[in-house]
């Protein structure tokens, strides 16, 4: 049996058949693809890309299986710089992969006295461990002739350098700390696998080649049967689910009265059909402030309820929340034993409020049963996990969003979800914002499945991810609604492009083609450096990945004596013509006869004017 197989006999053992055969397909592929041609004298960065709470820690135990099948006698993984998920990645690797010798932080000896056996540590992203093990790994010696394979979890969080863009008084760049001990791990081995996993990847696909922290490949997986994500929540139709009650106009009070009874009667259904949780999160934002002020605010409605539970208006409404109650995981509990468990659970207060920030003592333990309120910021993110997570009120507000946090705090994907009981809180320009976020994911993995560069776009307001990670030297923010064009095109061949548009009259306005032509124009021409051609061909291809019957407009012009140089391309006339397109690609392509006098080669060539869709901003990077 290899290491692989035994690792899937477990979840074939336990009746887990869809996610064995999930694990064993992306291991294999990873395997074959990837980690086949590894040359075992270099050192490769790769990228596996799965959703939020996708099941990203099964798939990756499965690589490591593979890899040590091929011939990997060590592996580092590395975890979010806590104690907590720390511990429970340990002891998970430990019960799932009995083949390896897992390690913890300060278990050297034990890694030294592995044997034959494949050696896994597990560790935080914290400088003090990160150093002890690249000291303990260059003292052993048992690297330098052997290859590492490094699992970096949440590789977007804090392995990438914070100090891209700071320099010393020598003008080299500087490296955070975290990151130079990763690059020290790196070098104390032969050589090295390090695969990035992360479900949300903006800040490792905007890292520069030579930084050397883009990824060399990037393998997605599906999400399993039963997976609550970003397409549940935010559909590509522009009609909001009936589970999302936005909160515009109404007072924090209103709300969390609503959100109260709602998860209280949601609650009763759970518990009353047989499961030991059901928990509602409330996001307000970071500070601690709006977490006491939220959590006054459930309190109040808490204490509302219990106080007006013979009246009239409690009645009706927690029959209208039971009504609205479409339970698919479980039978619907009749409406009498729901009115006797809410009012149960309001008179002997059959439910906890929990704080989850830098302050506050309670635990994961605080929130694995019964009734809970859950209310942090932070804290809500990377790695946390709730249980039958139900309802969701969100009023986080912020002045420079990042697509990428703002993604990470939706704890409410998973699979332990009720599409039937799911209630989600939040403004119409949140939900708008989430729906943008989105859009550009599933272009991400779109591009990833066809295999194509990536190119990243998100509306003016909302930021890719933390400045502080991206070279500000290379990266190039593209503004949504510009025309970009370059100086000195390279035509491959002039008479080719001549027959491409031979259609298309000089006194025609702007028609409909399909992107997929505007494509084919595109490469016949090439131009310098400083224009990356190859970079807007794959902004219209990564539109291609989302919609393959995608159109753009297309304007054609010939014999235009232009100047060479011009700081604009476009005639008044025709900008006019091209603004027409609003949200759509544009290509403009002039033959410019490229006269000598006009500071042309003498030879007419094709010049392309590309103009962008006003709705998005692109972020290139070389």
């Amino acid at each position: 049996m290899t290491y692989l197989g035994d690792y899937v006999k477990g979840f074939e053992d336990k009746g887990h058949h869809k996610q064995a055969v999930s694990i064993k397909k992306t291991a294999s592929e990873v395997g074959e693809k990837y980690l086949k041609n590894f040359d075992y004298s270099s050192n490769q960065i790769g990228l596996l890309l799965g959703n939020i709470q996708s099941g990203k820690t099964g798939q990756m135990f499965g690589i490591a299986s593979e890899a040590a099948d091929r011939g990997f006698p060590y592996f580092l993984l590395l975890e979010t710089d806590s104690t907590l998920l720390q511990e429970q990645t340990y002891e998970r690797a430990k019960r799932d992969l009995p083949d390896f010798v897992v390690c913890s932080e300060n278990e050297e000896q034990k890694f030294r006295d592995h044997g034959n056996a494949p050696a896994m540590v597990v560790v935080k992203k914290n400088s003090r461990v990160l150093k002890a093990w690249a000291d303990r790994f260059k003292n052993t010696n048992m690297l330098a002739g052997n290859p590492l394979f490094i699992l970096d979890d949440e590789a977007d969080a804090v392995s990438l350098n914070t100090k891209i863009n700071q320099r010393t008084d020598n003008n080299i760049k500087k490296q955070s700390t975290i990151n130079k001990y990763l690059d020290a791990i790196r070098d104390t081995a032969l050589s090295s696998m390090f695969l990035q996993i992360t479900g949300t990847p903006q800040a490792v696909f905007l890292q520069s080649k030579e930084s050397n922290w883009r990824p060399m490949f990037t393998y997605y997986f599906e999400p399993g049967e039963g997976y609550l994500g970003g397409n549940f929540f935010f559909p590509e139709s522009q009609e909001i689910p009936k589970f999302v009650r936005l909160t515009d106009g109404k007072k924090s009070k209103e709300v969390a009265k609503e959100a109260v009874l709602r998860h209280l009667v949601v609650s009763a259904q759970v518990l009353l059909s047989g499961s030991k949780v059901s928990n509602c999160i409330v996001h307000p934002g970071i500070k601690q402030s709006a977490h006491a002020a939220a959590r006054e605010d459930i309190e109040f409605a808490l204490n509302w309820w219990s106080f007006h539970h013979n009246n009239g208006n409690f009645k009706n409404e927690l029959k209208r929340e039971y009504e609205s109650l479409a339970p698919v995981k479980a039978d619907k509990v009749p409406y009498d034993k729901i009115f006797s468990k809410v009012l149960s659970m309001l008179e002997n207060r059959e439910y906890s409020i929990v704080m989850l920030n830098g302050t506050s003592t309670d635990g994961s333990e605080d929130y694995a049963e019964g009734c809970n309120f859950v209310i942090g910021g932070t804290n809500l993110g990377r790695g946390v996990t709730f249980g039958q997570l139900n309802t969701f009120i969100y009023t986080r507000t912020s002045q420079n969003p990042q697509a990428d946090t703002m993604w990470q705090h939706q704890r409410m994907f998973g699979y332990d979800r009720d599409a039937g009981l799911i209630a989600m809180y939040s403004t119409q320009e949140l939900y708008n914002l989430f729906s943008e976020i989105n859009e550009t994911n599933n272009s991400i993995i779109d591009q990833v499945k066809r295999g194509r560069g990536i190119e990243i776009a998100y509306p003016d307001g909302l930021n890719p991810t933390r400045a502080n990670v991206l070279d500000k030297s290379l990266l190039n923010v593209v503004p949504g609604g510009s025309n970009r064009f370059p100086v000195d095109p390279v035509n491959n061949t002039y008479e080719q492009i001549q027959s491409l548009v031979a259609k298309f009259g000089s006194k025609d306005p702007v028609q409909q083609v399909s992107l997929n032509f505007v494509v084919q124009i595109l490469n016949h021409i090439s131009a310098e450096e400083s224009f990356n051609m190859n970079g807007y061909i794959r902004m219209i291809e990564a539109k291609l990945a989302e919609d393959p019957l995608a159109q753009g407009g297309l304007l054609v012009r010939r014999d235009r004596n232009i100047s060479h140089a011009s700081r604009a391309l476009l005639a008044p006339n025709d900008w006019a013509e091209t603004n027409r397109l609003e949200d759509e690609f544009v290509l403009t392509i002039y033959s410019v006869l490229g006269q000598k006098e006009n500071g042309w080669g003498g030879n007419p060539v094709w010049v392309p004017n590309i103009k962008l869709p006003k709705t998005k901003n692109f972020y290139m990077i070389p």
